[in-house]
């Protein structure tokens, strides 16, 4: 097991993140929060996959005034995004969110800063300093550019406000697409801060691209023992932000999950592997318990690799073998073989269905 630094925890909708809490996953929806049904929707989606905390956009009134209405249909800690406008802040509270993303710095006179924290306070609502590499203060700019000094910088500004107000349930996050600047920042964050850090690239990229940058980043400081909650960034449908975050943890060991083994095909194979083994991984996400599930293409490294494996798949001609426990279990026609096989783990383990 990583020994992970030890940072100082806040509770966020009763779900506790920092101190000895594990790694939590968030995630963000892309709907217009105004509209009640699509954000839910899309939440539950979320949170079926294993999405723990999530944050929506609140750019209008409009948006603000909704999350009461979605906080109430939903079951994991609903987070406001909120920039510049403290209004919607104070707004957002008095909804019921379970924690602000807001930069104090950022909404003007210190009183409305003062209003905005000491309801956060009476509410035991966290609030999350977040610094993005390319909103960096000018001043900053011209002293460090783009770098991970001038992110921790900003964010000790921020801090500093709260701090001040005696306001200490704070996460923090440094995000930047530049990978080397991003765990740059967070190493030197976790030097300086005692709060949560909250680990992503910003701007990652598309589904491919996006996911190893993320994976170098959050995995390299997760392998360090730095970083209480993760998000995977991309420039695609929210539900995959959640499959990716949640094989970061399970290759690290951080989190118990289903693992799909599957090869890498080659011309022994009798049977399409690529498309088995992606129905099969689609299918074991909503699965509710840990297992190894494997998925092979011929009888030359099938058995093997089953034998280490709770349920298996073995392809052949037209037909595959079943696998249960590390054994043989029966031979099902090619087109049955992933019913069979979500049919042989709803039989050993009802409660992962």
């Amino acid at each position: 097991m990583i020994p992970r630094k030890k940072t100082r925890q806040v509770t966020i909708g009763g779900v506790s993140v920092g101190g000895d809490a594990p790694v939590r996953i968030q995630s963000m929806t892309t709907t217009h929060t105004r509209d009640v049904e699509a954000t839910v929707d899309q939440i539950q989606q979320l949170a079926e996959l294993g999405c723990e905390l999530v944050r929506v956009a609140c750019p209008t009134e409009e948006d603000a005034r909704a999350l009461g209405q979605i906080k109430s249909r939903i079951k994991i800690p609903l987070i406001a995004d909120i920039h510049f406008n403290y209004r919607l802040a104070l707004i957002a509270l008095d909804e019921g969110i379970d924690k602000l993303r807001l930069n104090p710095g950022n909404i003007g006179k210190k009183e409305r800063v003062v209003e905005v924290v000491e309801k956060a306070k009476s509410r035991a609502v966290p609030i999350r300093i977040g610094v993005n590499g390319g909103s960096l203060e000018k001043d900053l700019m011209e002293k460090y550019g783009p770098t991970a000094e001038a992110l921790v910088e900003s964010a000790r500004r921020h801090v500093a406000i709260l701090e001040e107000l005696n306001f200490e349930d704070i996460i923090i996050s440094l995000k930047a697409s530049d990978v080397p600047t991003m765990i740059a920042a967070y190493r030197l964050a976790s030097e300086t801060f005692p709060y949560p850090l909250h680990l992503g690239v910003t701007e990652a990229g598309t589904l491919l691209r996006g996911s190893i940058y993320s994976a170098i980043g959050i995995g390299t400081l997760l392998q360090e023992g730095i970083g209480d909650t993760i998000r995977v960034s991309l420039t695609a449908e929210s539900v995959e932000e959640i499959k990716v975050a949640k094989m970061i943890l399970e290759a690290l060991e951080l989190r118990r999950g289903v693992r799909v083994i599957s090869c890498p095909s080659c011309g022994r194979a009798e049977v399409d592997v690529f498309k088995l083994a992606e129905e099969i991984e689609g299918r074991a996400m909503k699965l509710k318990e840990p297992m190894t599930i494997s998925v092979l293409g011929c009888v030359v490294n099938g058995p093997g690799e089953a034998h280490e494996s709770d349920f298996g798949v073995t392809g052949g001609k037209e037909k595959g073998m079943i696998y249960v426990d590390g054994k043989q279990h029966r031979v099902v026609d090619e087109d049955k073989l992933v019913d069979s096989l979500f049919e042989e783990i709803k039989n050993k383990r009802p409660s992962a269905v």
